[in-house]
């Protein structure tokens, strides 16, 4: 009987993938510039950040601080509607810091009054919808275009359905003729000319690999059959038969609620008996644990988070455990990461509400001191655009002082 060569097909899972740093502008045939080859950009920084633990909880911790404990004023009145539906400053303010952490940047849509004197309402828009029109010849962009369906309509560049929705730029002195506008705030980034960047833009490739780790070790898992044996039949069967017994073999013996069950078989001559080879693993678990170690400094890095006790993960090493370590690596942080955020953020919101109620108003952010407060003593912290250095060296050297004091009673 003539053999049948056999041959061994490997399946594979194809998963949504995207094109990974591919930040770059590209013009298109139509009115606006893609963001990304694949106009999918800052769909990948959500995709990173719905797939990365570390980058979550490092963007979540900024956020958090970011926000405080919410907005305040001399007047808080003025804080409490920024629009028609009620929705106030505070949470405006919010949205802001997270879009700002994430995609490095965010977008208002500004409307004004009928008798166009005032701002009369502020609404967020998600960073993610916006597009950039080209700029005109003084090197400004005119028109900014909002989607929710860039992945559906308009990924190569191509309109469907009608004229995508826009706004104009944030411009007072256009307001008797473009009512509404939007507001896009994009600082400066070398190389880049209509999109700005996340500040943890160098570290998106071991952000993607801390997902795809994770993903490694669950399908290891899921298919753990795959990666310790090798058997090998002598049936001569077809390509259904294989099949049939590889269904059969997976279904029996891969995955964690069949670890340490008995692999029973029957044959007909010893001769046709399968080989069951084991297939070590080469220290993998060392090799992924080494792996995970550098993933997490490397994203810790980007976020500029020097102790990991920040984020509530201990460590033995570096700024960690005590309290005056503690202590110094919240100053940092505070210092160097939250604040210029929410400088920026303050900036922004002061110009356009004081447009609003035509004053000039001063905001600030309720910053608690999580590391060291009790039940009858909490430390607050106001930032504000307007604070000057003195002020904000003062400010701190109270915070110092107060810590000290607490951490004296301990």
């Amino acid at each position: 009987m003539k053999n049948k060569e056999n041959k061994i097909q490997f399946a594979s899972i194809s998963r949504e993938r995207y094109k990974k740093n591919s930040w770059k502008e590209h013009k298109t045939d139509s009115k606006y510039i893609k963001f990304g080859e694949d106009n999918q950009f800052p769909s990948y920084l959500i995709h990173l950040y719905n797939n990365s633990s570390i980058h979550a909880a490092c963007v979540n911790a900024i956020v958090e601080a970011i926000r405080g404990e919410g907005l305040v004023t001399e007047n808080e009145s003025y804080l409490d509607s920024a629009n028609r539906t009620g929705e106030s400053w505070t949470e405006l303010y919010n949205k802001l810091a997270l879009d700002y952490k994430l995609f490095g940047g965010f977008a208002l849509e500004v409307i004004w009054s009928r008798d166009r004197s005032r701002i009369a309402e502020v609404y967020h828009i998600d960073f993610s919808y916006i597009r950039s029109g080209e700029k005109n010849e003084r090197g400004e962009c005119e028109k900014y275009y909002i989607s929710d369906e860039w992945r559906g309509l308009y990924t190569y560049g191509t309109v469907m359905d009608g004229e995508i929705p826009s706004l104009p730029k944030y411009n007072p002195a256009t307001k008797a003729e473009e009512p509404k506008q939007l507001y896009y705030h994009n600082p400066y980034r070398p190389g880049q000319k209509y999109y700005p960047l996340p500040d943890y833009m160098g570290a998106t490739k071991v952000i993607d690999l801390d997902g795809e780790v994770d993903n490694f070790h669950i399908n290891n898992i899921q298919n753990g059959l795959a990666p310790s044996l090798a058997i090998t039949t002598f049936t001569n069967a077809n390509d259904d038969e294989r099949a049939a017994i590889e269904n059969m073999l997976r279904m029996q013996y891969s995955g964690t609620d069949n670890a340490g069950s008995l692999l029973y078989m029957d044959v007909d001559d010893p001769v046709n008996a399968p080989q069951i080879t084991p297939i070590s693993s080469n220290g993998n678990d060392t090799y992924y644990t080494t792996v995970n170690d550098m993933v997490m400094q490397k994203i810790l890095t980007a976020h500029r988070i020097t102790s990991p006790a920040l984020l509530g993960i201990k460590e033995n090493v570096g700024l960690g455990n005590n309290a005056e370590e503690l202590e110094t690596a919240w100053n940092l942080f505070l210092n160097a990461v939250v604040l210029p955020y929410q400088q920026e953020i303050l900036g922004v919101l002061e110009y356009l509400l004081s447009k609003q109620v035509n004053q000039d108003v001063q905001l600030g952010v309720i910053q608690k001191n999580p590391l060291y407060q009790d039940d009858d003593n909490e430390i607050d912290v106001v930032t504000s655009q307007e604070s000057t250095v003195e002020e904000t060296a003062d400010i701190q050297e109270q915070v110092e002082d107060l810590n000290k004091n607490e951490l004296g009673k301990v």
